[in-house]
């Protein structure tokens, strides 16, 4: 059934081949500890928890859970748990939507529904480069005071 005209449209299917790319693309970094392709637990993504070791003692878990759809829509959503407090998350999107443009971020630190508008580039190797090089300087941070 075509979307109404009252819905944005659709993100269209998952794209398991650049899943599957990026998947491979991570699993080459030290950052991650583990990289998993469309795990039970979330089908149509690639999973990839941090190695602990970049975090202080107080993060039990840090990944990244990224969604890539046919059409070039994204979702990469990063995610910090810690032991005495709430998460601390954000999300780089581009989709249909009707809270923001459809490229934008979900900024820290709970991923609220409106978004700040943002710019991406076209291909996903440049995706990725541009949300590690943020996520890296977050994690240098921790180490600098």
């Amino acid at each position: 059934m075509p979307d109404s005209p009252a819905e944005p449209p659709s993100t269209g299917p998952i794209d398991a081949e650049i899943l599957d790319r990026i998947a491979t693309h991570l699993a080459r970094s030290a950052r991650f500890d583990d990289v998993r392709v469309r795990p039970s637990y979330a089908p149509n993504a690639v999973v990839a928890d941090y190695d602990l070791g970049y975090f202080p003692g107080g993060i039990t878990r840090a990944y990244l859970r990224i969604r890539w759809f046919e059409t070039d829509d994204f979702s990469i959503h990063y995610s910090e748990q810690y032991r005495t407090r709430d998460s601390w998350e954000c999300r780089w999107d581009r989709h249909p939507n009707d809270h923001n443009t459809r490229e934008h971020f979900h900024p820290p630190p709970d991923t609220p529904t409106l978004g700040e508008d943002s710019d991406y580039p076209v291909e996903w190797r440049k995706v990725l480069a541009t949300v590690l090089t943020r996520l890296d300087n977050r994690i240098e941070a921790f180490w600098e005071t």
